[in-house]
């Protein structure tokens, strides 16, 4: 038997879908009325399949299912792997009735979802996400997307799912660098939109590192409802949406100069919000005490507060220049006008960049 612990709604009109929310989920809980179709392709990895895969094929009874096996990591998430997904539809014969299911983590989502995007135009596909960082991010909101090396989900497609699913037991066999890469995204929604949450987080925070079950599934509804609401109100990121990549500009260049994979997004990520705070502190938006408060909290999570040592103030701004929040050739920055409140911005000052880059970077030249 499963434990539903919470059930909400994104609400994009005929767009809309559930996210469930609970334990015992996989295996047990019965997603075949998502399904249109009599075909199912469950997409998943070479570490989550063995421990996941014969579980999720029971949530389709009565459907067809087949599987395909991706390499696991960040470095696959490209136009070679994506083909494996293609080569498989094909090769089963799969019709624009079929749908997809994404069975792992954010790399596997985002490849899932753009593969369904794309195949016959665009198919169906249902989010069974098994990390926290997924659970709490990548799996809800229609994004899609693979890597370009020369920038980090630069190739994609808005393409909403069907139905999220999500088991918080998946969470007990993640390492503990994992979980903490998944609580950066949880951090980012206490300090853009929710400042209960953040309080709350700050209480909690000893128990999500220690993967308290309860604990998390409270965490992932918070998150989960404060993304479905930005989403409600702008789904295609022409101006809210955008808050929520908080510490994503400085991450997402991290990640590129570091070679993807070899930094989590949600390491990257952590690091990006406290240079994000830290220029927020320049531009006189939020207090020193409010930045010391930040990295306490994201230091806690066990997440980096520096980028890579090797990585110079040159490096970030030649990344950052290839930013899809860019517009015409200006850097455009998600900054906190107050702990709780963010603001996507062309306006930062280049002074306080330069001196924000010179304060993190170890190697200046």
């Amino acid at each position: 038997m499963y434990n539903l612990l919470h059930e909400l709604h994104v609400s994009l009109g005929e767009r809309s879908y559930p996210i469930m929310i609970g334990e015992g989920m996989l295996g047990a809980y019965d997603l075949s009325s998502y399904v249109g179709g009599s075909q199912v392709m469950i997409v998943t990895n070479d570490v989550v399949g063995p421990l996941y895969l014969e579980q999720a094929r029971a949530c389709f009874p009565g459907k067809s299912v087949d599987t395909v096996v991706l390499p696991d990591g960040e470095k696959h998430k490209d136009w070679q792997t994506l083909n494996l997904i293609f080569d498989a539809l094909l090769e089963k014969r799969h019709t624009r009735k079929t749908t997809l299911v994404a069975l792992g983590g954010g790399v596997v989502g985002d490849m899932t979802g753009f593969a369904a995007a794309s195949y016959q135009r665009g198919v169906p596909f249902i989010q069974i996400p098994t990390t926290l960082l997924s659970q709490v991010d990548s799996s809800v909101g229609g994004k899609t997307g693979i890597n370009h090396p020369l920038g980090k989900n630069m190739v994609g497609a808005f393409h909403q799912p069907e139905a999220v699913l999500i088991d918080t037991d998946t969470l007990q066999s993640l390492p503990r660098r994992e979980v903490s890469a998944g609580l950066a995204e949880v951090i980012k929604y206490g300090l853009i939109r929710d400042t209960d949450f953040l309080e709350w987080l700050e209480i909690e925070i000893n128990q999500l590192v220690a993967c308290d079950n309860r604990v998390l599934a409270e965490a992932i509804f918070r998150s989960c409802a404060c993304k479905a609401d930005v989403i409600a109100q702008d789904e295609r990121e022409s101006g809210l949406r955008a808050t929520l990549n908080l510490g994503h500009t400085f991450g997402h260049a991290i990640e590129t100069f570091a070679g993807y994979g070899n930094w989590l997004h949600g390491e990257a990520v952590g690091a990006g919000m406290i240079m994000a705070a830290d220029l927020s502190v320049r531009e006189g938006s939020i207090s020193q005490a409010d930045y010391d408060r930040i990295l306490q909290l994201v230091s806690r999570a066990g997440l980096p507060a520096l980028p890579p040592a090797d990585m110079t103030p040159a490096d970030f701004m030649h990344l950052m220049a290839v930013d899809k929040k860019n517009v015409d050739g200006h850097l455009r920055l998600v900054l906190l006008r107050s702990v709780g409140d963010a603001v996507v911005t062309s306006d930062a000052s280049p002074g306080n960049l330069a001196a924000t880059l010179k304060a993190f970077c170890r190697n200046e030249n």
